[in-house]
């Protein structure tokens, strides 16, 4: 079972912290004021970026609860140019955003991936 204890407060050596800080290199392919997006390490589709508010927010009740509008609205686009950037709008993509322990999430640090140029069975 994965330790439910890093919910529990903002852990600031996370791997998405250490990147906002430029304590580690990604693939970036968007940056904005609040928000970034680049390549997943570990893809499990040919397209698999990840996106992440600059915030320190653990998950996304925290980020849909507490950031402010204009950080919700900048993530929010940065999903909609990141989706045409990588040429997927009309083939089709798949959201993923785990939450929590029983949601599957790892890294304390809200986010998202955006899969595709892959088919994907049904979810459930």
């Amino acid at each position: 079972m994965k330790n439910p204890d890093i919910f529990k407060q903002y852990q600031t050596k996370n791997i998405f912290a250490r990147i906002i800080r430029g304590q580690m290199e990604c693939r970036l392919i968007l940056e904005t004021e609040h928000t970034m997006a680049f390549h997943d390490v570990f893809p499990v589709a040919p397209v698999h970026v990840l996106i992440i508010p600059k915030g320190k927010y653990i998950a996304a009740d925290d980020f849909f609860s507490c950031a402010p509008d204009v950080e919700i609205l900048d993530w929010r686009c940065v999903v909609a140019k990141v989706i045409d950037i990588m040429d997927i709008k009309e083939s089709g993509y798949r959201l993923v955003c785990n939450s929590r322990v029983d949601g599957g999430q790892v890294i304390p640090h809200f986010h998202m991936h955006v899969l595709g140029k892959k088919q994907f069975g049904t979810l459930l």
